[in-house]
């Protein structure tokens, strides 16, 4: 039986297990447009997972609750202490959670969020992979990697050394679990200087994902056909030596170079880049050996679970693109100040930072008020662009009102930073595809399926380039705004500490609910704490700080 009581402040509900927790936000407040009633010194009522709100106005406690998974949180009848305006349909978000001097807790990181760290961790691999350390050291002593792409991409892995360790013995190994499509990964001055040009020009360039061949070649020098072991072994030494010229090679011939792109996987999420990396993070010369592992069954091309017996069998080291990336993105410098200015805002004045990318040129912005001092305990909120939402106000998403909402807290805070990162338009799809994702919406897909029917990813934005910025600016630890789980981990590491969440709960309309819902069932977003069954509890004792039995 649970047992209610009440103060001027707070209405507690506890059950006898004493498994009660209560938090404050500091108002509440319906979205009906109708109403403009505030109730002030809100409280939320943890019962392990069970939350509700408890309201009090001028008429005395009510309590709202979450009755249903479906449901973020709606007031079950159509009057809240006598208020005879609200709608049946009506439902509640906090619209302010009242930050460190403001009189209210900001949340602590919760278990939903430090569930995610395994995965994304900066310094660890995902599950099933070797570290992408051990990777570069198995490089630097001549042996074999094992490559793997994104499972949206080719899904394959390539079997890839550093060209100037290759030996007869290495290549036959090539040959013998490979497609026997050999080729060498290169930097474009160094095919310049060999005078290999691409095979067709970028404009004809009709392979899938545009991987620049150059015209094939064998060594001139101590080769017979080309095409042996030895003799192909010999080409790519040829083509990884600096002091080789272009009459030192045949045209075609049995190796295929490949134009590296300038900036590697973190401009283009391949293997010829990612080869190349590799043997730069080894400290040798960026050229590599590449090629595709094949299914040794049916000669079909190795797919993950093959890779791994065969990388288990060869005693290799299996890594992921996508860990090098994470890896290379933490360690690299991504951004530069380009300039800062004061700039007075509609919330109060801030110095604007701008940030400029070094790998795609784009521009950030982040506004700083108040002096960030020793970088500890900064209230921060990292803002993914949105057009639609921020600029002209849609009511599709909350972008625009957790926006707002995060200037507001900090302004009131006094200290904290908000970084605008462009480019993440659409969670990373750009506009275009946004607007078509809408048309699917509207035919009754949710946010994800939409994506996904475009075949597109769910979420691709990446939050290294905001991390490096808020490093920068001396944040050192902060009080994340977010509801978002990948944020919290998209920030981890570059030197900085996630200490707290403070959520932004924006207001609920007919518009952007299931988009809400859909974000919190199907992408683990967190609007404060999750309720998972029925809590009611009687305002009547609101007078008396000792313990009813409830009925």
């Amino acid at each position: 039986m649970a047992s209610v009581s009440a103060s001027s402040s707070v209405l507690r509900i506890s059950y006898p297990q004493g498994n009660s927790c209560i938090g404050k936000v500091q108002r509440l407040q319906f979205i009906n447009p109708s109403v403009n009633r505030i109730f002030s010194n809100a409280t939320t009522i943890s019962l392990k997972r069970a939350t509700c709100f408890a309201l009090q106005g001028d008429g005395g406690f009510q309590t709202i609750t979450r009755s249903d998974d479906d449901d973020i949180l709606s007031h079950p009848s159509d009057t809240v202490n006598g208020d005879k305006n609200t709608s049946v349909d009506s439902m509640l978000q906090a619209d302010d959670v009242a930050v460190g001097t403001n009189a209210a807790d900001v949340a602590s990181v919760t278990d939903e969020f430090s569930s995610y760290d395994d995965e994304v961790d900066l310094d660890y691999p995902t599950e099933g992979f070797s570290s992408i350390p051990e990777a570069i050291e198995d490089i630097r002593q001549g042996k074999f990697v094992i490559v793997v792409d994104d499972e949206d991409r080719e899904n394959e892995g390539d079997l890839i050394m550093a060209a100037s360790k290759v030996t007869p013995e290495a290549m036959a190994f090539i040959v013998r679990h490979g497609t026997g499509i050999v080729c060498v990964s290169m930097k474009e001055e160094d095919l310049e200087r060999l005078h290999l040009p691409l095979m067709v020009t970028a404009k004809e360039n009709e392979e899938k994902l545009c991987t620049a061949f150059t015209v094939s070649v064998d060594a001139k020098n101590g080769t017979t056909t080309g095409v042996s072991a030895k003799d192909r072994a010999k080409t790519i030494l040829a083509l990884a030596d600096t002091s080789s010229r272009p009459e030192d090679f045949n045209r075609p011939g049995h190796i295929f170079p490949l134009k590296y792109r300038e900036g590697g996987v973190l401009k283009r999420a391949g293997h010829t880049e990612a080869s190349v990396d590799l043997t730069v993070l080894a400290g040798l010369s960026p050229v590599a050996v590449l090629c595709e592992l094949v299914d040794e069954d049916d000669g079909s091309m190795a797919r993950l679970p093959k890779l791994r017996e065969i990388a288990k069998r060869e005693n290799l080291k299996i890594i992921s693109i996508a860990d090098l990336i994470r890896y290379r993105r933490k360690r690299e410098k991504l951004v530069e100040r380009a300039s800062v200015a004061r700039l007075p805002l509609k919330w109060g004045n801030v110095e604007a930072y701008c940030y400029r990318s070094l790998l795609d040129g784009i521009e950030h912005i982040a506004m700083v008020k108040g002096n960030i001092g020793d970088g500890q305990d900064i209230l921060v909120r990292v803002h993914s662009e949105c057009l639609t939402g921020d600029i002209f106000g849609s009511a599709r998403c909350d972008c625009g009102n957790q926006l707002a909402m995060a200037m507001e807290l900090i302004e009131k805070h006094g200290r904290g930073v908000l970084v605008y990162l462009r480019g993440h338009e659409g969670r990373g799809i750009g506009l275009g595809h946004k607007l078509r994702a809408y048309n699917l919406q509207d035919a009754g897909r949710d946010t994800v399926e939409a994506n996904e029917e475009l075949g597109l990813p769910v979420d691709s934005r990446e939050y290294g380039i905001g991390a490096q910025i808020l490093h920068d600016l001396g944040v050192r630890t902060m009080k994340l705004l977010t509801n978002n789980p990948a944020k919290y981990s998209g920030l981890k590491g570059y030197g900085l500490s996630v200490v707290g969440r403070v959520p932004l709960l924006t207001l609920i309309t007919k518009e952007n609910q299931r988009y809400l819902e859909t974000k919190r069932k199907k992408m683990g977003h967190i609007y404060g704490t999750e309720f998972n069954g029925r809590l009611i509890a009687s305002p009547e004792n609101k007078d008396s700080d000792k313990e009813q039995p409830s009925s």
